[in-house]
């Protein structure tokens, strides 16, 4: 049969490095739609970078030669620079930020630009950038969470032996000391630390030589490309270099949590800075008023950072969703990892730097309200239990005698440390005269000295070796 396509119009053609085998323009609605440029020129620097490595590899290769190497580097250089300056013209007609910088590229150095792309896809050039500006983001964000558990370990220590109340089911449970409270989140950020970290391992691993999913025909060196770079690892298989985004959904998940430890800190200080509870003073700095109350302060920072944690929760969902259908290889769907990728890392990046700054320099405590709360709830109870214990007395006894104490003290409106010694005995008739030492703030604390305790001792202990864990401010 004849050809019936009609002959094509060059004018028309769109301007993609793919526009030989069109015969329309891509709309403008298609190119709005479709363009990631707007917020994938941030990996300019990776790709770059990527760039740059590949061209050596085909150097050294003999794929290309020296004066096409030469040209493609001083190529680089001027974009490079240009971008660093901010003199660099991006176009949404140009799609992304891969075809921006080629295109500069073959402007200014000719058909050595062009040669650029050989045994290269988008698609492991682009998973090259993400890993690539991922793990840079990574370090920042390890340095970031450093900072705010050097922050915390200051503060805990200034209060190692300041006694509040400790919570369960936000009932009064037991006395602990302000420190040992805000030593908790120092653990969960060091447990953070370790996944982020351990994320890390995984996205430095080197997707580039997976080409478009097949790998290239040309005698490419992924080793050489991967040393480079910097990698750990190469991408094993090409079909997975190119299409899996596990690695971002990883550090999302490690993200995610990072911000739920926040949050769960943010919500206390919300709690703690209210008049009802009166623990802490935040700085003004970190709060605002009411455009109708002119008493009020009120802990926005705090507050948003609660808010924010649901953003980035959000995001590891949209790329989880964003993942779990599609079939190998790559799909233009993985487009859409990005935005989220990107607004993650700069919300975690943004909170660690203003909860590093409220922790060291915004937290005033207020040492008699937290020491006046934690006699409230009968919080020596289980002290007096062990107490008894210590005594002879079996636990569950211990426990059922304690509990008719505390029912008395309620009905009195006193305190355990307040009923008599003859009407204690009556419920336990094994308390002797230095029961009066069991049911004392200080004596509850101090007698928790171990590892993990909240004994002024081993908060400060536990703060030694969270120092010695982190790198040097």
């Amino acid at each position: 049969m004849p050809d019936r396509t009609p002959p094509r119009d060059p004018a028309a053609a769109p301007a993609g490095a793919w526009s030989g085998r069109f015969t329309e323009a891509v709309a403008d609605l298609v190119k709005r739609y479709t363009s990631s440029v707007d917020f994938d020129h941030r990996l300019a620097a990776a790709d770059i970078a990527g760039s740059r490595a590949h061209a050596r590899m085909l150097a050294a290769q003999r794929v290309i030669g020296e004066k096409d190497l030469a040209d493609i580097e001083r190529g680089l250089d001027a974009i490079a620079a240009d971008i660093e300056a901010g003199r660099f013209e991006w176009s949404r007609d140009l799609e992304d930020v891969h075809f921006n910088v080629e295109r500069r590229l073959t402007e200014t150095v000719g058909d050595a630009g062009k040669r650029l792309h050989t045994g290269r896809s988008r698609n492991d050039q682009v998973a090259t950038d993400v890993r690539l500006w991922l793990r840079g983001a990574i370090d920042d964000l390890l340095a970031r969470l450093a900072a705010l558990r050097h922050a915390f370990c200051d503060l805990a220590e200034k209060h190692a032996a300041t006694i509040m109340p400790g919570f369960t089911h936000l009932q009064v449970a037991q006395p602990v000391t302000f420190g040992h409270h805000l030593m908790a989140y120092d653990a969960m950020l060091a447990r953070d630390m370790e996944r982020l970290a351990d994320a890390r391992k995984r996205v430095n691993r080197s997707p580039l030589g997976a080409a478009a999913l097949a790998g290239t025909s040309f005698p490419i060196d992924r080793e050489r490309t991967r040393a480079e770079l910097g990698f750990d690892a190469l991408c094993p298989n090409s079909l997975d270099a190119v299409s899996d985004r596990d690695f971002a959904i990883e550090f999302a998940a490690a993200a995610s949590l990072v911000m739920v430890h926040l949050s769960r800190f943010a919500e206390e200080l919300v709690l703690w800075s209210s008049p009802r509870f009166g623990f802490v003073t935040l700085a003004d700095r970190f709060c605002t008023g009411s455009s109708i109350m002119p008493q009020k302060k009120n802990p926005d920072v705090p507050e948003l950072v609660r808010g924010k944690s649901g953003r980035v929760v959000g995001h590891l969902v949209a790329l989880l969703v964003l993942m779990k259908a599609q079939p190998l290889a790559y799909n233009k769907d993985n487009q859409e990892d990005k935005e989220p990728l990107f607004d993650t890392v700069d919300t975690l990046a943004d909170t660690l730097a203003i909860m590093a700054d409220l922790v060291a320099t915004g937290i005033e405590p207020d040492a008699q309200r937290m020491r006046d709360a934690a006699r409230e709830g009968y919080a020596t109870a289980t002290d007096l239990a062990d107490y008894l214990v210590r005594k002879g007395l079996p636990f569950r006894d211990a426990h059922e005698a304690v509990a008719r104490a505390v029912r008395r003290a309620e009905e009195k409106g006193c305190g355990l440390e307040d009923l008599p010694l003859a009407e204690l005995r009556a419920f336990a008739p094994q308390a002797g005269e230095d029961v009066a030492a069991a049911l004392t703030l200080e004596g509850s604390v101090a007698s928790r000295d171990h590892p993990g305790g909240t004994a002024p001792s081993a908060v400060r202990a536990a703060i030694a070796a969270a120092r010695a864990s982190l790198p040097a401010r």
